[in-house]
């Protein structure tokens, strides 16, 4: 079930970057033919918006965002693993709280039309609620496999996490 869900977030994700190219595309060449048409600049701004979310989901699930690990893999390794208990806490409380503030902004801007598109600027927050449920999950299932996980220490014996 997760690995179709990674696929069908990967073939959306795709899917976005055609439509951004073809949207783009079309912008400049009209513009450049003398008869621009308005609305490719604010279909791109959402198309943007989305394919941002789904690279940003297709990365943290793959496990491929940009991370820093320098300090953490000098620490003994019971500080290691208590920091990334702290990291993996962080992500489930910060994907949360990006999805229950999301709700919010879809709701607030439900009632707004985008200026030259038919549709509701609510558009533009909905996959932040995505994200952050994604985000959320993400951290609690790694969180958990942390905790659970023994730790082996370099001379070989087990190290309890918590």
């Amino acid at each position: 079930m997760i690995a179709a869900l990674d696929r069908a977030a990967a073939i959306v994700a795709c899917a976005l970057v055609v439509a951004l190219l073809v949207c783009v595309s079309l912008g400049v060449i009209t513009r450049q033919v003398g008869a621009p048409l308005i609305w490719t600049d604010e279909l791109s701004r959402f198309l943007m918006v989305w394919l941002a979310v789904f690279g940003w989901i297709l990365a943290s699930r793959k496990r491929i965002q940009v991370r820093i690990r320098y300090f953490q893999d000098h620490l003994p390794l019971r500080a290691r693993a208590a920091v990334e208990i702290a990291i993996q806490a962080g992500l489930a409380v910060l994907g949360g709280l990006i999805a229950a503030y999301s709700v919010g902004l879809v709701v607030r801007n439900a009632d707004l039309d985008a200026t030259s598109l038919p549709i509701s600027m609510a558009w533009m927050y909905v996959p932040m609620v995505l994200a952050g449920v994604v985000t959320a999950l993400q951290g609690l299932v790694e969180l958990v496999q942390t905790l659970r996980a023994p730790k082996r220490a370099s001379d070989g014996e087990q190290v309890e996490v918590a």
